[in-house]
């Protein structure tokens, strides 16, 4: 008998998720993360992980299985705390939910259950695993979740077939109603639970207080660049190669404070992203401001007016080789070649048409279409039909 060893979250979905691997004649063990507990930075009185896991073990204990809590707030701060702070420090939008995945769940968390006998490690993800024969090899695939709606396959961009051949995604064939019908069933405490908002495992964590106690408040301006802007309209030069206009289309536009007005200030640049609208503060203007970048050197927020600001769109970024990551290892791009693919550059963003193009230093993805706010740090996944092959972090 296979023994799987499920990240129970407290939550509907990986709930189910142990159920259904019950049904299917596993041997299932409930295992429920601690991923935080730093009294520094507290969030609000409520504890949510006390919450959760306590609906974690009433699960357990309807379904019949074993039940334990393990305790990853060390590693937790290490590798995804520290890091999401430093990568504010440098003016980039960190993921947290996809690094949680990559590092804690199929890294510690997954090294924990194998040391537990565990020959699988099960999720609530909205994803499938698919295996395929090549060259005599099973190569795994990460394929979207049937639900359109719920599809989470993007948070798990960052796996490596390693991890994957060791992961099983229960639900991944149903539809979110599905999974709560199924809960309703069972009678299960977490059938009508909201689904978790906030960060990967912390709760209720809201991000701009969260930042505020650690790094330290700094007042700013805000500046407002014009549709008009000369560096907008500038004439395309002719490239006589593909990676040079690439190179052009993928650049940073560098603002001055002379380029705008100022039309407020702010508590530190480090606490905004590209694209963001909320909590600017100001008002008066015709249509509201979005961020289209932010200078942590000089702590400069530069906003835009409207969803089609010219500072928000570009069809093209840019993914260093070190940051770059296949999924699928046997389709790797050597330099020079390209291929057409499926991508987004967020979370539950439809699937745009792109080219990839590999080049000696890095890989370029260019869009069909303009996309708003291409933040750097974010992730982008390209995908082949609804199989996710590969992803990278935008630089």
């Amino acid at each position: 008998m296979k023994r799987v060893i499920v990240g129970l979250s407290g939550g509907v979905d990986s709930s189910v998720a142990a159920y259904l691997l019950k049904a299917q004649g596993y041997e299932v063990i409930g295992l429920f993360m601690k991923n935080w507990h730093d009294d520094s930075v507290t969030i609000s009185d409520e504890c949510p992980w006390l919450d959760d896991s306590n609906d974690a073990m009433l699960v357990a204990d309807k379904l019949g299985i074993p039940f334990q809590t393990v305790d990853l707030s060390e590693q937790y701060k290490e590798r995804i705390v520290d890091y999401m702070f430093d990568e504010y420090q440098r003016g980039r939008t960190p993921n947290p939910d996809v690094l949680c995945n990559r590092e804690i769940k199929f890294d510690v968390f997954m090294k924990i259950a194998l040391d537990l006998g565990a020959d699988y490690v099960a999720t609530g993800h909205y994803c499938r695993r698919g295996v395929i024969e090549k060259d005599g090899k099973e190569i795994y695939q990460l394929l979207a979740g049937v639900d359109n709606n719920k599809d989470q396959s993007y948070f798990l961009c960052q796996l490596s077939q390693q991890q994957l051949s060791k992961a099983l995604f229960p639900i991944g064939e149903l539809t979110k109603p599905e999974v709560r019908e199924i809960a309703s069933k069972l009678n299960l405490v977490t059938a009508d639970k909201k689904d978790s908002q906030g960060l990967c495992f912390i709760g209720k964590v809201r991000l701009p207080e969260f930042l505020q106690q650690k790094l330290k408040p700094k007042e700013g301006v805000i500046v407002e660049i014009p549709e008009t802007l000369d560096a907008y309209n500038a004439e395309v030069p002719e490239f006589n190669s593909k990676e040079k206009e690439l190179a052009f289309l993928s650049e940073r536009l560098k603002y001055a404070v002379s380029d705008g007005v100022v039309v407020g200030k702010h508590q530190g640049a480090h606490y905004f992203t590209k694209g963001q609208r909320k909590g600017l503060a100001v008002g008066g203007t015709v249509a509201p401001l979005f961020v289209i970048d932010t200078d942590v050197e000089d702590n400069v927020i530069y906003t835009g007016q409207g969803k089609t600001h010219p500072g928000l769109l570009k069809t093209t970024l840019f993914v260093t080789n070190e940051e770059l990551h296949w999924v699928r290892e046997d389709l790797v791009l050597a330099n020079g070649e390209s291929m057409s693919v499926k991508a987004r550059i967020r979370y539950r963003q439809t699937l745009e048409n792109a080219v990839i193009y590999k080049v000696s230093n890095g890989l370029f993805v260019e869009f069909e279409n303009q996309q708003s706010a291409i933040t750097e740090g974010q992730f982008v996944a390209w995908y082949l039909e609804d199989e996710l092959v590969g992803s990278g972090v935008i630089s």
